[in-house]
């Protein structure tokens, strides 16, 4: 790769001297983007300001900080895993990660810069070079948009968990408690009913009991999209694998620790009063012992791959 510094306009009036080095694959330019402050409207931060590698590719707060330090509205999801993902964002507002990936950048809250300025700078900086090598065009909306797809979709999970080597016949790789841990998952716990397939996700809308009509619960989910009074409170079913790296919790992340996940899923109606429209599944408590609750929690941590965590 051949080195380049060029003088470059960072926002209005500030000039900045960079350096990058040009990538040569659809994938390692979708890779220098999403780590790339210049993608912002004060180059500040990058995708990967909220979606952290060591992370899953998710954040440790509860809402993350876009520019001028403005707190998001839901907690940041794990953009790893989202090859076979059918809808985006909790509220499923993208049908597909091409869709996804420009709308961090013209959102005013998360980077707050507009595609048609994004597309001044790349086509102003090294970037073009790069563009022209793998597109055979400048860089535009579309194949900015395929580079950081790209990107996102090189982030599967490769099945190298304890759960996975299990699965192909390491009967030592879980402990006694882990798979203890994934019978109440598939049976008792009903996770598995929410939670299945290779992502352990059904790619789903459902209602988990937290909806309510107060200023702190009342996220009104899918139904800003539907208008379907049936959708209110429903959000997006997220996978669990390196579910152990990506706390907190829930879309609003309300919990620091798998624990008390556990703990609210087996009785919700003790952790939230009045909540509206909450699925049936979610009705009646669980009675699971603290015995079956760590045994939970242990298997969760089984679903753990090292490989993206570097």
């Amino acid at each position: 790769m051949k080195s380049i510094s060029i003088l470059l306009f960072i926002g209005l009036i500030s000039l900045s001297t960079i350096s990058i080095e040009i990538p040569t694959t659809e994938v390692e330019l979708g890779k220098q983007l999403f780590f790339d402050t210049l993608l912002s409207k004060d180059s500040t931060i990058s995708c990967a300001s909220c979606h952290q590698p060591e992370f899953a590719f998710a954040d440790t707060l509860a809402f993350s900080l876009g520019v001028r330090d403005q707190s998001g509205t839901r907690n940041t999801p794990s953009s790893m895993n989202m090859l076979s993902r059918p809808y985006f964002f909790y509220d499923g507002r993208a049908g597909s990660i091409e869709e996804q990936v420009l709308m961090p950048i013209h959102n005013p809250i998360e980077m707050d810069l507009s595609i048609s300025e994004l597309l001044i700078r790349l086509n102003n900086s090294p970037y073009q070079a790069a563009f022209q090598a793998i597109y055979a065009t400048n860089p535009d909306s579309s194949t900015l948009s395929a580079a950081l797809s790209a990107f996102v979709f090189s982030l599967e999970s490769p099945g190298n968990s304890s759960f996975d080597e299990w699965m192909k016949g390491n009967t030592s790789a879980m402990t006694a408690e882990q798979i203890k841990g994934r019978e109440i998952f598939n049976e008792k716990a009903k996770c598995f009913d929410c939670h299945f397939g290779p992502d352990f996700t059904g790619d789903e809308f459902r209602n988990i009991g937290l909806f309510t009509a107060s200023d702190t619960l009342g996220d009104i989910g899918r139904f800003e999209q539907t208008q379907d009074s049936s959708d209110l409170g429903k959000l997006k079913v997220p996978g669990l694998r390196n579910i152990a790296v990506t706390a907190p919790y829930m879309h609003n992340g309300m919990f620091k620790t798998l624990e008390e996940v556990v703990d609210y899923y087996d009785n919700p109606k003790q952790f939230v009063h009045g909540a509206i429209n909450t699925d049936t599944l979610l009705q009646e408590p669980l009675n699971l012992s603290q015995e079956e609750k760590d045994c939970l929690v242990q298997f969760l941590h089984a679903l753990t791959d090292s490989t993206y965590l570097k």
